[in-house]
């Protein structure tokens, strides 16, 4: 887990239906960079995995993929991803999280977004 300083922030979006191929977008305040992205859902999906890739003005962050298992799927699963590369923004850009609707079941995502400012 990164360590929280007070040069963190958290950005968090919510989607209504992950198994819908749709996007939910958030504006970033600052420049800074993506540290991890978690998600949180609110029921059981079915069918095929939830993807969500998450992207910096449409273009996809690497490693940035967040896999939500239908297998044990239940409300309260939380998955996560690592960011590696391309995960810089600066203030005003829009962090988009696509999900890829391959999976069945109304189920609603809240993500959360760790990012660190730049260094001024």
């Amino acid at each position: 887990m990164p360590v929280m300083t007070l040069d963190h922030f958290v950005l968090n979006v919510e989607e209504d239906d992950i198994s819908i191929a749709g996007s939910v977008y958030v504006v970033a305040p600052s420049s800074g960079r993506i540290e991890k992205v978690y998600s949180v859902i609110d029921g059981a999906i079915g069918t095929a995995d939830a993807v969500v890739t998450v992207k910096i003005n449409g273009m996809a962050v690497t490693s940035g993929v967040i896999t939500i298992a239908t297998a044990g799927s239940a409300a309260g699963n939380v998955d996560s991803c690592t960011p590696s590369a391309a995960r810089n923004f600066v203030a005003g850009d829009y962090i988009e999280l696509a999900t890829s609707g391959a999976s069945i079941n109304t189920v609603q995502a809240v993500y959360t977004v760790l990012c660190k400012l730049s260094s001024h």
